[in-house]
């Protein structure tokens, strides 16, 4: 009797809330359209597909042949979807009633598209914890995909991967299935005949082996060079689809239901918390990260045994490593419990839709794909949490609030404002400065920056241009000799670096979009929070203060402010600091803040004012300045984003200088919204983008995380002396979002 083998080919498809039109059409020409074409012309080969929500939304939106074509290969039993959660979120960072509501909501989609409920559930980035089985059995799904890493984990053999498990929690089962190692490393990299081979030495005599591979659909076409190997001169996926079909007799194509049906699990297994290897290795700090790194990827090349046990952290340690990632999480968190405290009708129904979205998970975390640092993401998510918000405060009346209440779960109270037209909150243990200002009209999150971080892959970035710096010199040597020599000289060197000694995986190919970026690696030694009071030397330049690590005379940007009152709307925080004086002493010196929530729901303003007082003996010499930070999704030049001085308007990711400035604006017209901050006295005015340089599967970028303004006073206070200014910045909307047309009314309504 001859060996037999089945195989479980299953891909995820996904596009995250907020990105661009162009990248999914881009990406849906490259790996999307093809892969569904080529399953029409290999009928024998059966495999699971899964869909996100955003990218069905698109897909039945701006291609509707798109899905016709895939309900045909379902209807013919050649393809089975899967649902998962409808936005495609982390499901363990969820509450327990959105985890259900999204898988339900995933599978009603699905439903829709075929017929039948999906039994598969595709698992986001494969975060796993042992609690998950309560919630995908509870919506009716009967098993998931997860990685080799996972059932490493649990100390399972590598060769208990070819099958199914069975796993459970209070008694809610679900089957898992577990991506073979062989299959991953192979699919679609390996030659097209190796992994048949593979598949060949793996096949028993009973048959009751199972190979899964469960990974990204965009890996066939959409990631770097993969486009010309899967469809160009390399027709992977057609040589593939071939052999297969060719091989039928013994090596069977299937779905994981198609499994399930005929075999039974091979036991029972216990899966501790964690996701695929790289996931982990993210997770860790900058430092820990490059450690583990290199340990785990130095074991694998030699094939150590100790790889197995090798992890790094849990993907909770994202709200640890990135404060940014931990406040916006913190954020959906108490918007779920407001949208579920609505009365039930359309406007709950609306704004559970808005939370929906907001929970997709690409911008709660940082890795080759996760996209904290792509800001239209970012704001996507916080755009659609600030929907949720507003309709929910508008349920109970938008009144206004000022309360105390540990935001980010840190053990320290923070301070929530808010009325009809703004909500902001307070970090009291860090400067007092504000966290967020999100403009309910427009819906848009005008504190959305990102803090300048040290990352791992920093240093591969330095080694790599170092090296090319060094081969560069190396052939501008070989082409004088050349010239010497009467020969051809050298070929020019190409628009973006690429190391020339990097493998081709995804995970380690290191490119550059542009020279010398390293220069562009700049790191803030506080978090990038807006009102924080900074005492610069009196001679500071502006590009000292935009690099982020200026001295500072005093100690108020970082530390603990506390609370002298607080009422709706209006907060009054003090701190009894210390500056240094010109001969190093430090002083003692007062600073007090008000925050203040003004305006109109479609005129909301934000006023902040300050006193700095010298308790001390001696003179302090400073310039007295307000960091104010925003997020005009001014990146790429984009011309709808701008400063505005004396009229003049200026991109908001470039730099300038006013002197004796009494208003700054600043905005955006696609979104709707102008910021006009008022000064008083008159003030410096200095302002630079905030860029970060991080890593993605294209390549190292510069990355526009917002606009650093920063207004100042140079002063000279003598002891018993003070100094007082106030900035009110006062938001204009260009349109009302929770309107019927999302347009402005005749007339502004009043504040609740």
């Amino acid at each position: 009797m001859s060996s037999s083998i089945s195989l479980a080919l299953t891909l995820h498809n996904h596009q995250p809330i907020g990105n661009f039109g162009w990248v999914l059409a881009e990406v849906y020409d490259q790996a999307y359209k093809p892969m569904l074409d080529a399953l029409d012309r290999h009928p024998g080969v059966r495999v699971g597909l899964h869909y996100s929500g955003p990218l069905l939304d698109w897909l039945e939106a701006e291609r509707p042949q798109f899905i016709r074509q895939l309900q045909g290969l379902v209807a013919r039993g050649q393809v089975e979807l899967l649902g998962g959660g409808l936005y495609e979120p982390i499901l363990i960072s969820l509450p327990d009633a959105d985890r259900l509501a999204q898988l339900d909501r995933m599978a009603d989609r699905v439903q829709a598209l075929t017929g039948a409920r999906p039994r598969g559930a595709w698992l986001a980035e494969r975060v796993w914890e042992p609690s998950l089985p309560r919630a995908i059995a509870g919506a009716g799904y009967q098993y998931t995909i997860l990685d080799d890493n996972h059932f490493r984990a649990a100390a399972l053999p590598e060769e208990a991967l070819w099958g199914s498990w069975r796993t459970e929690d209070q008694g809610s089962r679900i089957t898992i299935f577990g991506t073979e190692q062989g299959l991953r490393y192979r699919i679609p990299f390996g030659r097209a005949e190796d992994v048949i081979e593979h598949l060949r030495r793996h096949a028993t005599a009973d048959g009751s082996r199972l190979g899964t591979m469960g990974d990204d659909g965009e890996k066939f076409g959409a990631w770097p060079t993969t486009f010309e190997h899967c469809w160009g001169s390399g027709q992977w996926v057609e040589q593939f689809f071939s052999l297969l079909e060719a091989n039928a007799d013994w090596l069977h194509t299937t779905t994981p239901s198609g499994w399930l049906d005929a075999h039974p699990a091979r036991g029972l297994a216990y899966v501790p918390a964690g996701s695929y290897a790289e996931m982990g290795e993210w997770a860790l700090p900058a430092e820990e990260s490059r450690t583990f790194g290199a340990l785990l990827h130095r074991a694998l090349a030699e094939g150590r045994p100790e790889a197995r046990w090798l992890r790094g952290a849990s993907w909770r340690n994202f709200q640890v490593k990135y404060r940014e990632a931990n406040d916006l999480h913190k954020q959906m968190e108490r918007t779920s419990r407001q949208v579920h405290a609505m009365p039930a009708g359309p406007a709950r129904e609306l704004a559970t839709d808005h939370l929906h979205r907001g929970q997709s998970n690409d911008c709660y975390w940082h890795g080759l794909f996760g996209g904290l640092y792509l800001t239209d993401l970012r704001v996507a998510a916080l755009h659609h949490l600030i929907a949720a918000q507003d309709l929910a405060a508008a349920a109970g009346g938008h009144r206004p609030l000022g309360k105390l209440i540990d935001l980010d779960a840190d053990g320290h109270d923070e301070v929530l404002l808010a009325d009809a037209g703004q909500v902001v909150t307070v970090d009291l243990a860090e400067g007092a400065g504000l966290g967020s200002w999100d403009v309910r009209a427009v819906r848009h999150p005008v504190l959305a920056v990102l803090r300048r971080r040290a990352e791992s892959y920093h240093q591969v970035l330095r080694d790599m241009e170092i090296r090319v710096a060094a081969e560069a010199s190396a052939r501008a040597a070989e082409a004088t000799q050349a010239e010497d020599a009467g020969l051809a000289s050298a070929p020019a060197a190409a628009d973006t670096l690429r190391d020339p000694g990097g493998p081709a995986s995804i995970h380690d190919i290191v490119v550059a979009k542009e020279k010398d970026l390293s220069r562009h690696l700049l790191y803030d030694d506080h978090e990038r929070r807006f009102g924080l009071v900074r005492l610069f030397p009196g001679d500071i330049t502006p590009e000292v203060a935009a690099s982020g690590t200026a001295p500072d005379l005093g100690d108020f940007a970082t530390a603990p402010f506390t609370v002298i009152d607080l009422a709706p709307a209006t907060l009054t925080v003090a701190r009894e600091g210390r500056a240094m004086d010109a001969a190093g002493n430090p002083q003692p010196v007062r600073v007090e803040k008000v925050i203040r929530l003004a305006g109109d729901r479609r005129s909301p303003t934000l006023e902040l004012g300050l006193v700095v007082e010298n308790h001390g003996a001696a003179p302090v010499r400073a310039r007295i300045a307000l960091e104010l930070p925003t997020m005009m999704l001014g990146g790429g030049g984009n011309p709808a984003a701008w400063w505005s001085v004396g009229g003049e308007r200026s991109p908001h990711d470039g730099s300038g200088v006013a002197s004796g400035v009494t208003a700054i604006g600043q905005g955006n017209d696609q979104v709707g919204l102008a910021i006009e901050s008022m000064a008083l006295p008159p003030a410096d005015a200095w302002w630079a983008p905030i860029e970060t340089i991080s890593n993605s599967e294209s390549g190292f970028e510069r990355v526009y995380q917002g606009g650093a303004l920063l207004l100042s006073w140079v002063r000279t206070l003598g002891p018993g002396e003070r100094f007082s200014a106030s900035i009110s910045s006062r938001a204009t909307t260009g349109r009302d979002a929770a309107l019927p047309d999302g347009s402005l009314p005749e007339a502004a309504p009043p504040a609740d």
